[in-house]
């Protein structure tokens, strides 16, 4: 394996791990925190099917809204499994911070006039994440963006829908309630166990 190939298979475990991080915090209810910020980036939840299982498999990926259209790119290309899975299943679902939508999802990679365009968009949104893989997306030249980005697809989100059922984002948000409730009973416990202590003249324990 060269260094090139080892360098990629580190970033992509990278990015496996932030990703699950996020989706957590878009589950807790906390999706907002950190996005649609400059390093940060613009970031959704792709809801998607899984082309083996069957199964409901979420990825948090960034995105551009060019002209009310929504854009997404797969930075690993077609090896990515959320590529693959919209490939077999196109119709998805999307978390963006305020909406949720039922969509299409296409590739264009290989038919929009404009493609290089929306992809230098979807960069400029990724925050850290094109940095990260070593594109300045702001400064570097057509030429040398379509060179760096040559694996990569281009995804057009049809939005067909709104959605306001249940099963969103948020849907963990339920553990705020206890966490709170499990804190409250650990801080009556200490008053209640220093209480103690002054009562029976031992020193209270810090």
């Amino acid at each position: 394996m060269d260094d090139a190939t080892v360098g990629m298979h580190y970033l992509r475990q990278g990015f496996k791990y932030f990703n699950r991080f996020m989706l957590l915090l878009w589950r807790l209810g906390l999706g907002r925190l950190g996005n649609q910020t400059r390093w940060g980036g613009y970031i959704m939840v792709l809801n998607h099917i899984g082309r083996k299982t069957g199964r409901v498999r979420r990825t948090p990926v960034n995105y551009a809204i060019v002209d009310g259209e929504l854009y997404c790119t797969a930075g690993f290309g077609r090896v990515s499994d959320w590529y693959r899975n919209i490939r077999a299943h196109p119709e998805v679902e999307i978390w963006l911070p305020g909406s949720r939508w039922a969509g299409t999802a296409v590739d264009i990679t290989d038919s929009a006039p404009n493609a290089l365009f929306l992809l230098r968009q979807v960069l400029v949104g990724s925050g850290f994440a094109a940095y990260a893989a070593g594109i300045d997306p702001i400064h570097i030249s057509d030429a040398e963006l379509a060179a760096a980005t040559a694996g990569y697809r281009l995804i057009h989100i049809q939005r067909t829908a709104p959605l306001t059922d249940p099963g969103g984002p948020g849907d963990l948000a339920w553990v705020w309630p206890l966490v709170a409730v499990a804190l409250l009973a650990l801080v009556w416990q200490r008053k209640r166990q220093m209480s103690k202590d002054l009562i029976e003249g031992t020193p209270v324990r810090k």
